[in-house]
């Protein structure tokens, strides 16, 4: 398995840029992604409805750019989390994550033996389709996928410590519309409420060493962050920044056409 750059980045205390995707499986969209400067895409399998077909093909199209591809599997299922670091992926993000059980779960169905159960296969596209020593696979495998668990609920939040303490997991991603929701306080991210809680997730990642994570759906909601101090960021969703692009170039055109 080739480095994950994302992973050394900022588990050696850096900052990781990337983006998350959930509506345009090109074959173009990860390049298009990597030569923008994004580090990493997420590609969602959550809310987007993406098969794991159209999955492997956003990973395969990713993979020989210097992008990182990361997927969101819908659950916390071993055939969900096996079958896309199978198709290439180099790392995954598993929404709901509520409990230390859950956290070792991922970690079981991520790594392979003695780490966890992964099953093994070779000779594929997680590693390239080439020949070599499968315990250096394996080895490299467990060292450089990256696992990140969504904390985006209440219980979550309580259970916080416990899940930073798990081993092998490296990120905890905050779910901040989630969070909000289970909170009782839906989109309310000034509540009080809500800036305990995540206070709470970034004191849990300095505690046990983890990389706290978010999405920003602006660039000064971004540099708050950075300044919070989360270390692997996404910036928008291709949506998203489509529609925000075209709709303040469409606004500018139709202004200079009313002033003429």
């Amino acid at each position: 398995m080739r480095p994950n750059r994302v992973k050394s980045k900022v588990k050696t205390g850096g900052i990781s840029v990337g983006t998350f995707m959930f509506e345009f499986p090109t074959t173009g969209i990860g390049r298009i992604a990597a030569d923008a400067g994004a580090e990493f895409a997420v590609y969602d399998m959550e809310h987007s409805g993406w098969s794991v077909e159209t999955i492997g093909m956003l990973v395969a199209t990713t993979r020989p750019t210097d992008m990182i591809p990361l997927v969101r599997v819908p659950a916390t299922e071993y055939h969900f989390i096996a079958r896309v670091l199978d198709m290439g992926a180099m790392g995954i993000m598993v929404p709901m994550v509520e409990s230390a059980a859950q956290a070792r779960a991922i970690v079981e169905s991520a790594k392979y033996p003695p780490l966890g159960r992964r099953g093994a296969a070779f000779t594929i596209a997680h590693d390239d389709y080439t020949d070599g020593d499968i315990v250096e696979k394996m080895r490299t495998a467990n060292s450089e996928t990256i696992l990140i668990a969504q904390i985006e609920t209440a219980a979550g939040v309580r259970h916080v410590n416990e899940i930073a303490a798990v081993e092998g997991i490296d990120v905890l991603w905050i779910g901040h519309f989630d969070l909000s929701s289970s909170l009782g306080i839906p989109g309310q991210f000034d509540h009080p409420q809500f800036h305990g809680a995540v206070a709470e997730v970034l004191e849990a990642c300095r505690r046990h060493t983890k990389v706290p994570g978010f999405l920003a759906s602006d660039i000064a909601g971004g540099k708050r962050l950075l300044d919070q101090g989360f270390r692997m960021l996404a910036y928008g969703g291709d949506l998203w920044l489509y529609q925000a692009t075209l709709r303040q170039g469409v606004a500018a055109l139709q202004r200079h056409r009313q002033a003429t």
